[in-house]
């Protein structure tokens, strides 16, 4: 792996008003490794302000705890059967990318298709096909669980593939 790649750490966030993954990886001898990895999980009983402070805080603490160079996010999509999933996927995104802002972290965003080319070699993959994809990249003696961590797994590595990282 080059000199400049020495270090760096890439956090995936696979963002969600219910559940929010997130995934860091780092460098190591002969590709990349996982730093860390969680699901923020918010209470459907709780009001909307409520549930988007909540991940904007554990955001911010994880961005504190492991100082990422870059955050990788899912790019803001459609369905237009779900309308009102955009909208929640939409809040989360906003405060997570005000979380690395105010900590002058990079973001960047990803299309989900792109993502599920680069780990699955498919942008139809499907949950377990990415699970694999992510296994098997990172080596790990099991699929991550659960999807959420996962999904932030393959945009982290998705994203230091892309920032021209070597994956091994």
């Amino acid at each position: 792996m080059a000199a400049g790649w020495a270090g760096l750490r890439v956090l995936g966030v696979d963002p969600g008003l219910a559940g929010t993954g997130w995934g860091l990886v780092e460098t190591a001898p002969g590709g990349v490794a996982v730093v860390a990895s969680g699901v923020i999980a918010t209470g459907a009983g709780l009001g909307l302000d409520v549930r988007v402070h909540l991940i904007y805080e554990r955001v911010d603490a994880v961005l504190a705890e492991h100082a990422p160079g870059v955050l990788v996010l899912e790019d803001l999509y459609a369905a237009p059967r779900f309308p009102r999933a955009a909208l929640a996927l939409a809040h989360a995104r906003g405060v997570i990318c005000l979380a690395a802002r105010q900590r002058s972290i990079t973001v960047l965003a990803l299309a989900p298709a792109e993502v599920k080319r680069a780990i699955a070699a498919s942008g139809a993959a499907v949950k377990a096909q990415m699970q694999a994809g992510v296994q098997r990249l990172l080596r790990l003696p099991a699929p991550p669980r659960p999807a959420h961590v996962a999904d932030a797994l393959a945009l982290a590595l998705t994203g230091f593939s892309r920032l021209g990282g070597r994956l091994a």
